[in-house]
């Protein structure tokens, strides 16, 4: 063989190598990353870096802002976030989006929003776990005080709030930099 074949030989192999090396770190990355409102979701960025990506989560982000929740959504966490979409908010009665993003309302806006964190990084099989654990179903503690009933129909984790409606979680693990994301397709609601 010549010098001329060997150099070839020797340049495709270390393209070759250099090409594995980085293809080897892609797929656990990629693995991580999920498409939500049209948009992907990176696991190095935070709840709202992404969530503002999202065109299915428009309403949501316009509410965190007027709660003044931006700050704390951005911060360490660990935040599991039940993220309800347009679609959810829509179900809401005619003008109840309107009036909660008014800044006289910003508690009870704060209250309703503050009733879909919870202070954990819960992904759904431990959710899964524990609703499994208790029986079938599993209480939870928002950050906002709420107490929220996680369930598994058949597979998928619904979430019950203290006004008795149900959400189902239509995606989930939604990996965060600071927690986890579950879009959920229902606003959920405070009793009082």
């Amino acid at each position: 063989m010549n010098f001329a074949c060997k150099s070839a030989l020797a340049g495709a192999a270390l393209a070759l190598g250099v090409a594995m090396t980085a293809a080897s770190f892609v797929p656990g990355y990629a693995a991580e990353t999920k498409m939500v409102g049209g948009a992907t979701m990176y696991p190095n960025k935070n709840i709202i870096q992404n969530a503002m990506n999202s065109k299915d989560h428009t309403t949501l982000v316009a509410a965190v802002k007027a709660a003044g929740l931006v700050e704390t959504l951005e911060g360490k966490g660990p935040f599991t976030v039940f993220a309800p979409t347009n679609a959810a908010f829509a179900k809401l009665p005619k003008g109840t989006v309107d009036t909660l993003l008014k800044p006289e309302n910003k508690a009870q806006l704060t209250k309703i929003l503050t009733c879909h964190v919870v202070a954990a990084d819960a992904m759904s099989s431990a959710i899964k776990k524990m609703i499994k654990d208790d029986g079938g179903a599993h209480k939870v503690k928002t950050v906002g005080g709420c107490m929220l009933t996680v369930k598994n129909a058949g597979g998928t984790i619904t979430i019950t709030d203290e006004k008795g409606q149900t959400a189902k979680v239509t995606i989930a693990d939604v990996k965060q930099s600071n927690g986890v994301i579950h879009v959920i397709d229902t606003v959920l609601l405070p009793a009082g």
